[in-house]
């Protein structure tokens, strides 16, 4: 449908906002584009690459602010508040209100409950970290510790800056991975009492969220995890790896033997680095370091049902969105825009 680009990676992308692209990008801006390619908003957000980026609530109505929630190398995550206008010749708004503080390595995701009261953050540090949304009146995590001197001169050159975001400490800790971690998300329809998550410790694990205990781990030999997707019934994880392959666990069963069987595998020429769901129980779509973006049939793996190459093939895939027949494409060109029908055969592109 269309080609936008950007001054670096695009790390993360979301359609979820109707009319509007979302992207998060290594020059740690966030921006929003509409469907006629104009940029409605560009803000710095992050002094460090932003690697994840989710929409925790949905604006109401046109002109009514939605909750955005980043997460970045920088250590950190971030609730940003952003009002995208209904009349295109005024400017959107963005204030950041909150930074999430507990990682102590690059957090690799965020995701948001389906009410957007709660969300998910993972880290290389091997934790990941649950957290409300509400915004705090006063800073619950101390500034880090400088001398005196330096102090007062932020101090002289900055002011006091009562809107700079409130410092926010998590919910809970959940703790069990004993590697980086890739991706954490909410179980199925994006409820907050199970989450799922997988890692360069070859693991995916399932966790009831509410009392923070991991209830039950599928290990895999050699295989670290990139990125996982639920499938839109919830009776499957997608969980994308290293070893170029996208496999299917089944996660219906409280039975641990059930839960480590695989239901088969998608074979990638290349390393698979992005995978999600379309609203359909059977289909996946895929983006991958060859620069090519693949539709699955989750009854027949064997091969794609259909593909095309984004940036001709040359730059890698980063991340992918699928959401009412339209496909997000984040990576090293940029960002694309696709069309495809979620109950239909092959892809439709503009």
């Amino acid at each position: 449908m269309t080609e936008i680009p950007h001054e670096d990676w695009v790390s993360s992308i979301t359609c979820s906002i109707p009319g509007h692209f979302l992207t998060a990008s290594y020059d740690g801006y966030l921006r929003a584009f509409d469907y006629s390619k104009n940029t409605v908003f560009s803000t710095l957000v992050h002094s460090a690459p932003i690697t994840s980026v989710c929409v925790v609530s949905r604006p109401a109505s046109e002109g009514t602010p939605c909750l955005i929630a980043t997460a970045s190398q920088d250590q950190s995550a971030q609730l940003t508040e952003v009002t995208l206008p209904s009349d295109p010749s005024k400017k959107a708004e963005s204030r950041n209100l909150a930074k999430l503080h507990l990682h102590t390595a690059p957090v690799s995701s965020v995701a948001s409950n389906a009410s957007g009261s709660h969300i998910l953050t993972s880290s290389w540090d091997t934790l990941i970290g649950l957290w409300d949304t509400s915004i705090p009146s006063s800073d619950e995590v101390p500034e880090p510790a400088v001398p005196e001197r330096e102090r007062k001169k932020r101090r002289k050159l900055n002011g006091v800056d009562e809107n700079k975001p409130k410092r926010k400490a998590p919910s809970a800790v959940l703790k069990s991975h004993t590697a980086r971690v890739s991706r954490a998300s909410f179980g199925e329809g994006g409820q907050s009492n199970t989450a799922y998550s997988c890692g360069f410790d070859s693991t995916v694990r399932l966790w009831d969220v509410e009392n923070g205990i991991c209830t039950h781990t599928i290990t895999a030999s050699e295989k670290p995890f990139l990125d996982l997707t639920l499938t839109a019934d919830g009776n499957s994880v997608a969980a994308a790896s290293t070893d170029r392959t996208i496999t299917l666990y089944d996660v219906r069963s409280s039975s641990a033997a059930n839960v480590n069987s695989s239901l088969g595998s998608l074979p990638h020429p290349a390393t698979p680095s992005a995978v999600a769901a379309g609203s359909t129980t059977h289909q996946v779509i895929s983006g991958a370091y060859d620069g090519v973006v693949r539709l699955w049939d989750l009854r027949s793996t064997k091969s794609a049902m259909a593909s095309f190459k984004v940036w001709d093939g040359q730059k890698k895939v980063l991340s992918v969105d699928w959401r009412k027949g339209i496909v997000g494409v984040g990576g090293e060109g940029g960002l694309e825009v696709w069309k495809a029908a979620e109950d239909a055969r092959g892809l439709d592109s503009h």
